[in-house]
């Protein structure tokens, strides 16, 4: 039977250092061992360097061990590989500090001992590329502020290693990476990080310094009731939640989709909605744009239908009752008649809408404005950093600094669900659940990239009428099908219709599912050229 990893402890949680140390708490108070913790968070990273970079027993390991329970976790790794097989050197930057570390210290001194001599001599050969991997156990998630004194000497060594061509494998974050923020000056380089139950929020906004991502399954059990912290959108998720096509559907039963937007000199936006939409599924999709710009549409997506904006009575009523599901927003342009058509639909259409681009833009200051004219339908706003902070006239920087806090104050001030673009993309119900898809890659960067998003959703949206449920996978796909382009070559050469022909391989959804203790992964996204 095939194994979902979800089933282990339930969706993976994204956290702040706060958030992580309660976690743990609530497990221990409820009877788990802390000391099983450290020693399945240890053992199980060592298990995962065994498996990922084979050649460490004949290379070597390099651990370097702090006096937290973050060098606690760094003894058992070097314990566990030393018993494999590996020649292990540990240096540690001072006696452990907690019972569990110094314990930990001890049950790995046998199994070093029995390599040390091995190792040392390999480090001694020149030719010898000593060592193979570096473990940085250096600083773990209770620290924040700049790494200094040894912390600082030792995160300057292991990155010297890492440029050398030692594989540097982060447990729980990098250490002088604030988990909560990603902030940090001297911070190390991974190229793996090992996550423990939980997934640390600062990873996400400083990918390139923690490479591949792994959590794994420490024995923490399944979150408390009640617990509201973020979801990780992730492969199995989406793979349960989509629904089937059946065998007899036509274009009526997988809905028919209406965008409104092409401006004068922005008819691109919307067809890259569209051509988003057909990859994802739509029966029908009519593109209501600049009466100059149909005959471009008509030409460039055959498709679809074309017509000009409803600037009449009978130009809207034919145009509402036929959408089952309305997008509004690409390429509209910021203008009193945008903001006057966006009212004009949103007062006589009562099914689910998605608003994007310029259909937020109008809105600018007004959010109370814009959730009453949304109402109690099913509604999706999918706005960028920059577009958030133009709507709660916010600093942008407040918004990129509070991106987690400031989408699900969004949604309930508008009471829709808020697709705040990443990365990591933040996704808000009003109801206060909030989920982080942190699929995605550089070839996402790039004008026209939330256009195709906004296809991809109203297309999901239209067809489940579950704003939440098409939010959170029409983010994960579309970020997955940037990274698709991204492993098809490099990004520099990679376009946006790379992205776009990628969907028809990513909605197979047929990725591999982790095996035990490996809960769910992230690819390394950041250093491509």
């Amino acid at each position: 039977m095939e194994r979902d990893a979800q089933r282990v402890s339930g969706p993976v949680r994204v956290v702040t250092a706060a958030q992580s140390v309660a976690r743990e708490s609530a497990a221990i108070a409820a009877g788990v061992d802390s000391y099983a913790l450290m020693r399945a968070a240890g053992e199980g990273t060592a298990r995962e360097i065994l498996r990922r970079i084979p050649d460490a027993v004949t290379r070597g390991v390099l651990v370097l061990a702090g006096t937290g329970n973050n060098g606690g976790d760094a003894w058992v790794v070097a314990g566990t590989l030393a018993a494999a097989g590996c020649a292990v050197i540990v240096e540690s930057l001072g006696e452990p500090k907690s019972n569990d570390a110094q314990r930990a210290k001890l049950a790995a001194q046998p199994a070093l001992h029995a390599v040390i001599a091995r190792a040392t001599a390999l480090a001694a050969l020149p030719e010898t590329a000593f060592p193979g991997v570096v473990v940085d156990g250096i600083l773990g998630t209770g620290t924040s502020g700049e790494a200094s004194g040894d912390a600082a000497a030792a995160i300057a060594r292991v990155n010297a290693l890492g440029v050398r061509g030692a594989t540097v494998v982060a447990l729980d974050v990098p250490s002088g990476m604030d988990a909560t923020t990603g902030a940090g000056g001297a911070v190390v380089k991974a190229q793996l990080t090992y996550c423990y139950g939980t997934l640390k929020r600062g990873l996400l906004q400083r990918r390139d310094e923690a490479g591949a991502i792994a959590v794994l399954d420490i024995g923490l059990g399944p979150a408390p009731a009640g617990d509201t912290t973020p979801v990780l959108v992730d492969a199995p998720w989406v793979r349960k939640s989509i629904p089937p096509i059946p065998s007899d559907a036509h274009k009526g039963v997988r809905r028919r989709l209406a965008i409104i937007g092409g401006g004068d000199g922005m008819a691109g936006a919307p067809m890259l909605a569209a051509r988003g939409a057909m990859r994802s599924g739509i029966g029908m999709v009519q593109l209501l744009v600049n009466p100059q710009n149909v005959p471009v549409v008509q030409a460039a997506l055959p498709d679809t239908m074309a017509a000009r904006w409803p600037v009449t009575g009978e130009d809207q009523d034919r145009v509402l009752q036929w959408a089952h599901v309305l997008l509004l927003g690409p390429g509209l342009g910021r203008t009193a008649m945008t903001r006057a058509l966006v009212e004009r639909l949103l007062v006589s259409f009562h099914g689910p809408v998605l608003l994007d681009a310029d259909a937020l833009n109008v809105f600018e200051g007004e959010p109370r404005s814009l959730g009453t004219l949304l109402g109690s339908r099913p509604a999706i706003v999918t706005p960028h950093p920059i577009e958030a902070a133009r709507l709660l006239r916010l600093d942008p920087q407040v918004v990129l600094e509070r991106r987690f806090e400031v989408g699900a104050d969004l949604a309930k001030t508008l009471g829709a669900t808020v697709v705040l673009k990443g990365p990591p993309t933040i996704i808000s119900a009003p109801d206060g659940r909030v989920a982080i898809s942190a699929s995605g890659a550089p070839t996402l960067g790039t004008a026209g990239s939330g256009d195709v998003l906004a296809g991809i959703v109203a297309t999901l949206l239209g067809q489940t009428l579950d704003p939440f449920a098409a939010g959170t996978r029409g983010a994960w796909i579309h970020g997955r099908a940037g990274e698709r382009a991204a492993e098809l070559g490099s990004v520099r050469g990679a376009s946006l219709q790379d992205v776009v022909e990628g969907l028809r391989d990513v909605w197979s959804l047929n990725d591999r599912i982790p095996e035990a203790p490996v809960l769910t992964e992230l690819p390394a996204t950041g250093r491509q050229r």
